[in-house]
């Protein structure tokens, strides 16, 4: 290959290589790989949709703090029974209602009508 040839080839490789990498990073309605941002393990129940630009997440000596919302046109028993199921196969236990309890730490589930859906807080705090 001459020299003159490789440069428009290595611009083309560039721009595909660009191209995907954007593909792979484009943002969407909802959490990266199913799961609620800002949580290593919590699945974005298939119905709601995470809020973007909602969420906080920190670390304080006693332990992370993490809050997101998510809504969708589920109930909130259907919410309930889902995240009651899931959890359990991940390590929480019952903690009261709407609330769930792993190493340390509490989840609580909050849930307010929001027209026909049902707005979803999901609060981590150090127990």
């Amino acid at each position: 290959m001459r020299s003159g040839s490789l440069i428009p080839a290595l611009r083309s490789l560039a721009s595909v290589l660009t191209l995907v990498l954007l593909l792979a990073f484009a943002r969407t309605g909802t959490a990266a790989d199913g799961f609620v941002e800002g949580f290593a393990d919590l699945p974005l129940m298939p119905g709601l949709e995470q809020i973007q630009d909602a969420s906080l997440a920190f670390d304080a000596a006693s332990g992370r703090i993490v809050v997101a919302f998510a809504r969708g046109p589920l109930s909130a028993d259907q919410i309930r029974s889902f995240y009651a199921e899931t959890l359990g196969q991940l390590g929480w236990s019952g903690a009261g209602e709407d609330s769930f309890q792993r190493e340390g730490e509490r989840l609580t589930l909050d849930f307010t009508p929001d027209g026909g859906e049902t707005l979803v807080r999901f609060s981590l705090l150090p127990r």
